[in-house]
């Protein structure tokens, strides 16, 4: 009885796994003003919840600086900055070339 009962809970905590609600999405623009020189960026200070709307607001934010011609974006997908490696750690990162 015990045994079943144990085998039981396993197996319902391993569907469980599975199953689990999506994660979550947040996608954080990175906004290069010289295309030539990619280690200078400005990152947003807020993040997106679709790629889509991160494009948008990236490639209004390039319109609004008149960098139309010179600069490109990046977007990365739940972000996280890494303190040893002082710089930001992405899971994904589409490039605007990439669209």
């Amino acid at each position: 009885m015990f045994k079943n009962l144990l085998l039981s809970s396993c197996v319902i905590f391993l569907f469980s796994g599975c199953f689990g609600a999506k994660k979550e999405e947040k996608w954080t623009a990175f906004i290069y003003p010289n295309k030539e020189d990619t280690k200078n960026k400005i990152k947003s200070p807020m993040t997106f919840n679709s790629l889509e709307e991160c494009k948008k607001v990236s490639e209004i934010e390039i319109k609004n600086q008149n960098l139309e011609n010179i600069a490109i974006f990046k977007c990365g997908l739940n972000c996280t900055y890494n303190e040893g490696m002082k710089l930001e750690i992405c899971e994904q990162m589409l490039s605007s070339k990439e669209n």
